[in-house]
This record gives structure tokens, sequence and C-alpha cells, in this order.
């Protein structure tokens, strides 16, 4: 019955709409909506008040695409910008979002979105199926240089084409599997009214303010020091199913305090209201003052099931010393990762073993980690003509050069642990030089290629592992990619090719630890770590849900905005009579009940 209420609207378009646009609708077509998944969000939750939370560097840019825009700070922008679709975060179903509706053709290439009416930008324009032609000429511009945008607009995303004002449809480039091709299918708008494509667009959108989907608004911004988001108390989409209760603080202050140890002493006198602590050693060593002992501050840990990016070593093949696979290797076998995650992280993380976890049948689990073994690395370096010990123990080759690997790295807080892989490399005869780069500039060294290894981890940025845009040639010795180890290699470029255009699942997750494989076998990524939870500090008036976080919340438990690829953030809220309490115990000296919860609805059985 449903299907035909929703067939007799498409007819209506029929007859009072464009019948040029209305007839390439196709006629068969049973759109989908989701209006029956639980909400997550809590009916506890008040609306009001303000936080502040902090960063340790400030953006290089406001642009989400083009240079320098992919640093961490991003994710605040584009949180705060609607798709056309997003996921639930507990049942991994697509849930409305800016399209109220959508219906996948035969083709299983193409997806037919009907965009709700009400969706407004925040300047008060409403959002049309122009804004998403626009967005597409816009994405493959090369005004924008935004060289990964040019290629997956022209090759993933092959056609968005209006059919009415809140009707349109988007292309893949291939067959793809249901909710594969809704994730790649469910865009961004770009508001039309407010872009004009020229010659300078990087640099006259550099620091714009452009008007967003989302619930927020940048309403002040103190360059170099602190951005703040205001809530548009008449957004359009509040009172839609999966938004009811969230994105309830009414102003976001995100302050730059580039170290972690000052944040922490604003954390503790209240002038920070949440202090994520993934970071063991300020779990189990810091999070024990007379703040948390009184229970005037609290730690939340939650477990997740989420999906990771890779995190670890990134070896640059452009280097002539890393072009041979022997010094690889030997490098590989010269990390103690396994002392490193026992001592300095405490044996709270895990090993990796993969770049990327949690994909299911996608991640090959069968792939043995390659142990420390001084011998071994020895050997391989030898191999690569590295053999000769000198005077302080680094090996040499024979033209008296000693072999070091400069490691940048963009976190004060992973000088230990890095310290330790140094120590632990130097038995094997390797000299890890620490090379610590503040977080946006550290990253824009990495993007430009700058880096002999790169220390970092990347977000799980999808439904399915991604593997273009890190390891396919066509993105290696360029700047601005995310291929940072500079890798091409033809037998990796086919597997890719081929994984990105493959429609059975089961045959796509089998190139999936192909691709895996491959990497291992290059020796180009030293595999870090991985965790499967959340845990963080608030103040004792900043709440949560009753189950703190989503099976899919990724690194950040107190997160203000949205989420992707999974509609996750904006649980938090604040107490105004839980504060008055908090403030008056702690001016007067009094203890409450100390706060240390763990929730465990999401652990791995």
């Amino acid at each position: 019955m449903n299907n035909k209420i929703k067939w007799i609207g498409a007819l209506f378009l029929l007859v009072n709409g464009s019948w040029v646009w209305a007839a390439n609708l196709p006629a068969d077509l049973k759109w989908e909506t989701n209006d029956t998944d639980p909400t997550f969000a809590s009916p506890k939750a008040l609306p009001g008040g303000g936080i502040t939370m902090f960063v340790d560097s400030f953006p290089l840019t406001f642009r989400t695409v083009g240079p320098d825009s992919n640093g961490s700070f991003r994710s605040y922008i584009l949180d705060n910008q609607l798709r056309l679709i997003s996921f639930h975060p507990n049942t991994g179903n697509p849930i409305p979002s800016l399209a109220t509706h959508w219906a996948i053709a035969p083709d299983s290439q193409t997806v037919y979105f009907k965009l709700d009416p009400r969706a407004k930008w925040s300047d008060g324009k409403p959002v049309t199926a122009d804004d998403y032609t626009f967005g597409y000429e816009m994405m493959r511009s090369k005004h924008i240089k935004g060289p990964w945008f040019n290629n997956y607009y022209t090759t993933e995303v092959v056609a968005v084409d209006k059919i009415d004002a809140h009707t349109i449809l988007v292309k893949a480039g291939s067959r793809k599997a249901k909710l594969d091709l809704l994730n790649t299918t469910e865009l961004w708008p770009q508001p039309k009214h407010y872009y004009k494509l020229t010659p300078n667009w990087v640099k006259q959108y550099n620091w714009a303010v452009v008007p967003t989907t989302g619930p927020y608004v940048m309403s002040e911004v103190k360059k170099g020091k602190s951005i703040t988001f205001s809530k548009q108390q008449d957004w359009w989409a509040k009172d839609d199913r999966f938004n009811q209760h969230r994105f309830n603080i009414d102003t976001i202050k995100v302050q730059v305090i580039r170290d972690h140890n000052i944040a922490f002493r604003h954390f503790l006198k209240g002038e920070l209201d949440t202090f994520e602590m993934i970071l063991p050693n300020w779990w189990h060593e810091k999070a024990v003052t007379p703040e948390y002992k009184k229970g005037y501050v609290q730690k939340v840990m939650a477990m997740t099931d989420t999906k990771q990016g890779g995190q670890g070593v990134h070896l640059n093949v452009s280097n002539p010393k890393l072009s041979d696979v022997n010094v690889r290797l030997g490098i590989q076998h010269a990390m103690n990762l396994d002392k490193m995650i026992e001592t300095v992280l405490r044996g709270d993380y895990d090993r990796a073993t993969t770049f990327g976890s949690g994909f299911g049948d996608f991640t090959d689990m069968s792939l043995p980690s390659r142990a420390y073994d001084i011998t071994k690395a020895r050997e391989y370096f030898a191999k690569g003509g590295y053999n000769k010990p000198g005077p302080d123990g680094i090996l040499q080759n024979d033209k008296g050069e000693r072999l070091t690997l400069a490691l940048t790295y963009t976190t004060q807080e992973h000088s230990k642990r890095l310290t330790v892989l140094k120590e632990e490399a130097k038995k094997a005869g390797l000299d890890l030089e620490l090379n610590l780069v503040d977080g946006a500039t550290g990253f824009k060294v990495m993007l430009e290629k700058k880096h002999e290894a790169a220390w970092l981890g990347w977000g799980g940025g999808g439904l399915y592992p991604q593997y273009w845009e890190s390891f396919h040639s066509a993105n290696a010795n360029k700047p601005q990619t995310n291929n940072l180890f500079n890798v091409a290699d033809k037998e990796l470029d086919t597997l890719i090719d081929a994984y990105n255009i493959e429609f059975d699942m089961a045959k796509r997750a089998g190139i999936s630890r192909q691709i895996q494989q491959r990497i291992y076998d290059l020796a180009i990524f030293v595999p870090g770590v991985q965790l499967n939870y959340v845990r963080a500090s608030s103040w004792r008036h900043v709440m949560l849900p009753e189950v703190p976080a989503t099976r899919n919340t990724p690194d950040q438990l107190y997160w203000p905005m949205d989420g992707y690829p999974h509609s996750s953030g904006g649980l938090l809220w604040l107490d105004p009579k839980v504060k008055e309490e908090t403030l008056k115990a702690k001016e007067a000296g009094e203890a409450l009940a100390p706060i240390n919860l763990l929730d465990k609805t999401y652990a791995h059985h």
C-alpha cells in the first residue's frame, strides 16, 4: 500500500510538473524511506547551554576541498553539512537526511532521490536539485585544485541529473550492491547561489563561512585562537525522527591549545567541558586528580564496533633507500610494537595486522604480524646494502651512509610510544629519527610527500575499505593526495581497479583480501594499533544517553556534530541543575560520588 501511495505522488508530478523531466522517472521505481528504525538519542536530553572544546592547531583553511583542506578540523564543518541520506549508527540501515526517499534503478548503478522540500541553507535559501547539479560541476572543476574529487566525480560518480526542483538522480561508475551504491551516491550539496567557480576559487573561499544545511553555523572566528559555532534555533530538520533530542548545545567553542598538558589544566579548572582520553597515560595516570576523586568530573568508557582506517608507519618509497623492499622488510622487523603496546600503552590497544580493520570478510585476519626480530631485520638490511655496523651501532652501507629513517608525526602525546620504537630499532641497527611537526602543518608535509616515513592514523571513512586514495598509482608522486607511500605498483592497481567495479560482494571481499596481501608483500606499511572503544572525561553536568555511545561512534565520545558515514554524534547535553550542584560542592570543598562508567553494550562477544 505504501508503494502505491508513493507512486501516486510521482504521477502527480507527471500531471502538474515538467513533462520532460518527470518522464525520466522509470515507472517501476520502488521508493524507500526509513521511519521505523529505533531512535538512539535520549528523551531526557535538555536543550541549551554552551561547551568549550579544544584542538591543537588552527586549520589552514575552512574549505573542505582543495589544498590543505584535509585536516582534523574539517570534521567540524563536514559533519555539520547534511548529505542526501545517512546511515543509522546501530542498525547500519540508510536513514533520511536531505532526501526523504530513495529508489534504486534496475541497473544497480542509478539512485533516484526525493529532496525534502523543507530543506534550507543556513542563509534561508532553499536546497534544490540545482545545488546538486552545481555541486557535481564544482567537484569536477580544475578551479578547486582537488585531484581526488576531480577523479571521484569522474569515475565513481558519473552523473548527477535534475528531474525536477526536488528530485535528482545520481549514477555511479559501476554496478554496486545496495549499501555500497547508497554510500557512493549520498552526496553533499553545494550552494549554487553562494559559490562562483573562478580561477581564484581556492584563495577566494579559503576562509569563507559557507552556508550549511546542518544545525550549526560558524558564528565567530578569532584567527589562530578559537572558532565558535552557534545553533540555528529554527533549524529546518530539528523535529525529524532521527534528529530529535540531538544537537542540544547552543554554542560550541573550539579553542586552540597546542599542548595537551596545558589543555588538561584548563579542563580541570572548568574552562574546557570535555577531554577525550583514548591515550592510556591520560586515562590511567592523569585522570586521578581531586576533581575526579571528588566527583566533579567523570570518566566514561564505551565499547564500540567501528570500522577503522589504517594506523601505523607509512613508508615513502620514492625515497631511494626505501625503494628497496629489503630495507622495508628490515624496518618491519625492527619495530617493537608489542613492547610499545605493553609498556607505554599499558596493554589497552591491540596490534593491527592490516591497513584498516572491522570490515568483516573484507579484512584479511589471516595476515600474520611481523615480529620484532633483530636477526631478521639485520639480514634484510644486509640484503639492502646496510651490513657494516658504525661506531654508534647503526648500520652503514659501502658508501658510509648510515641507516636512518626520519619519522614525521603530528601529536606530542605519541612521543613516548615512538621513543620506545626508536630505542628498540637501534638494537637492529636502525636510527629512527623522530620528527614532531605541528598538527595541521605536519599533515601538510605528508600530503606534499616531503616525509620519509609518516606515523598517523586514518578514520574509517566508509562502509567498506577504500584503497584507491592511498594505494593507486594515480595518486603517487602528486601533492595533496592520500597516497603517502608514493606506491605505484601495477599488480596493486589492477586489483584496486577490479575492486572498485566488482558488484558481487563476496568476490569484492576476496579482492579486498588480495589487496591487503599485496600491501603486506610490498612492506610499505607497518601496521600500528587498533582499538574498539571510546573513552573520555567531562564535567559532571555534561550528560550522555544511558548507552553513551552508538555501535559506530568513531573516536570522540563527546562529539557535538553529526557523523560520517553513520549519524552518530550530537548526543550530549548539559544539565543546569547538576552544574549548579557540582559548582556549589566544588566551592565548598565537598565530595560527590565519583563517576567511572564502563558500558559494554557493543562489546565484542
